[in-house]
């Protein structure tokens, strides 16, 4: 009998429903999973952890204290043990899964970025040495997600494409450094998005006076940060979306890839070749 695969899954800095996330993982029979928040589970980003765990799903928003005054929030640079204890971790093969919010993380150090895909922005930001406005989101779109690559693992099972009922974000991805896996139908222009800025200033659902360049449709992709392999799956907003079973196809599909032999392989293989 196979063992358990072990999961590490962070939440913090964002709110969610608990019961019903951690629902998904205990309707999982072959994961035997462990929960830590933030910011008790930097200590667990440490290259003397890496393979405590198979892989690491981050539910999470690390570096970001929502204040309700002004300014709305308050960004934290990570110290620099944390980010070299990163870094080698990743160096050092531990697989990752980030979800829905994790994009948001980090966002005064661009590392968190580049290890996921891309950022969001609750406040206008450089990155890549670009200016960006605060990025988009819009609740409960029903959506169609086509899916890319139907012979990729993460896609196992789900199809041709798959509807599902969750936020979408407008923010940048790094497209040409990451290997797409699903792209929505949505349409990705700021006139049906609203901004995050407005949102913490406390005018949920505004966009006056707000714009973003068109954004990507891609919704899942994955990618290699040093010799890990590393999944973003943009899904996972609300309790209709963790009882979706497409949803929870995809993330037991990912969480069994980043931690596989073959993704390891794959990550190492994509790192030696653009080096």
């Amino acid at each position: 009998m196979a063992k358990p695969l072990r999961v590490l899954v962070v939440t913090g800095g964002h709110p969610f429903e608990a019961e019903p996330f951690f629902a998904v993982f205990d309707a999982d029979d072959g994961i035997d999973w462990t929960h830590v928040e933030q910011p008790e589970a930097r200590h667990w980003f440490h290259p003397d952890r890496a393979g405590a765990f198979d892989v690491i799903c981050c539910y999470d928003m690390p570096g970001i204290t929502f204040t309700g005054s002004d300014p709305p929030v308050l960004f934290e640079l990570p110290d620099a043990e944390l980010v070299a204890g990163v870094e080698e971790m990743f160096e050092g093969g531990q697989g990752l899964v980030s979800m829905h919010h994790n994009i948001a993380g980090w966002p005064a150090w661009d590392g968190w970025a580049e290890i996921v895909g891309g950022r969001f922005h609750y406040q206008p930001a450089r990155l890549r040495g670009r200016a960006w406005p605060d990025s988009g989101y819009v609740h409960h779109v029903t959506h169609t997600v086509e899916v890319l690559d139907p012979g990729h693992p993460i896609s196992a099972g789900l199809g041709d494409s798959f509807e599902i009922t969750d936020e979408l974000y407008l923010f940048p991805i790094f497209e040409s450094h990451v290997v797409p896996l699903f792209r929505s139908d949505f349409s990705f222009t700021d006139e049906h998005f609203f901004s995050a800025d407005r949102a913490i200033r406390g005018a949920r659902n505004a966009r006056g006076g707000w714009s973003h360049p068109a954004g990507s449709p891609l919704v899942g992709w994955v990618k290699h940060a040093g010799r890990s392999p590393v999944a973003y799956l943009q899904f996972g907003d609300s309790p209709v979306t963790y009882a979706d079973r497409n949803f929870r196809r995809a993330l037991a599909n990912a969480l069994r890839w980043a931690a596989s032999d073959d993704a390891h392989r794959w990550a190492q293989a994509r790192r030696d070749s653009q080096r």
